[in-house]
């Protein structure tokens, strides 16, 4: 893939394990990043990240808790399908669940090349700060996905129709799925185990990383 990446951290750091988003933001921001990809924490301004998208993107992370029913601190990759333009998404300027951004870029007409969630499960969002101890674990686990993701994106050429497939994901293990496929970004040196069929997920129940796939959507905050 060639052109222009955004890696975006989103989360409130007052609620504990929300602050996921902005945690592994900063970590990544600490590392060389290439020509091209754009790394930044927007914290709970979730409309500014949407404007930010409707400058055109080739490639979308975006990272965050998100709630999905799994073990405190599991790291899933998903892939997004942007929703109808004409579906009307619940809008509050100051905090956005990532449902609701990708339902606003849609209204507004952008359409990123491809859009992926690197999402945590949390275990605290009361209020208050600081990361619990499985989600603060996951932190290196979300990194590696994220640096993955973007190796292999930039390694790929270019696609021949930004509304097209994406590009295929990292590669330790493809998921069987028509639609689609997403790799398993799991610890190199631990088994894997197949998930859920429309996920396609491949997950690492030792350190609770989960490759999540399949094309449409099925993501909710």
């Amino acid at each position: 893939m060639t052109g222009r990446i955004l890696v975006a951290g989103v989360g409130n750091v007052f609620l504990r394990d929300d602050a996921f988003g902005v945690e592994v933001i900063r970590l990544l921001a600490e590392r060389p990043q290439p020509p091209g990809v754009l790394i930044r924490d927007y914290g709970i301004r979730g409309v500014h990240l949407v404007y930010e998208l409707l400058d055109g993107y080739d490639l979308f992370v975006l990272v965050d808790a998100a709630p999905r029913g799994e073990a405190p601190g599991t790291v899933s990759v998903l892939e997004v399908e942007l929703p109808s333009p004409d579906a009307q998404p619940l809008i509050d300027a100051h905090s956005l669940t990532p449902d609701a951004i990708f339902g606003l870029l849609s209204s507004l007409g952008g359409r990123p090349g491809r859009s992926l969630v690197v999402a945590c499960e949390p275990a605290e969002v009361d209020a208050g700060m600081g990361l619990s101890d499985p989600v603060l674990e996951a932190l290196p686990h979300a990194v590696r996905a994220v640096e993955e993701i973007l190796a292999q994106a930039l390694a790929a050429g270019p696609e021949p129709d930004a509304q097209g497939p994406g590009v295929q994901e990292p590669d330790v293990q493809e998921a069987a799925d028509e639609q689609g496929c997403m790799a398993d970004l799991t610890h190199p040196d631990k088994p894997t185990e197949e998930g859920g069929a429309q996920d396609a997920e491949q997950a690492d129940q030792g350190d609770r990383h989960r490759g999540g796939a399949g094309t449409g959507g099925g993501f909710a905050a």
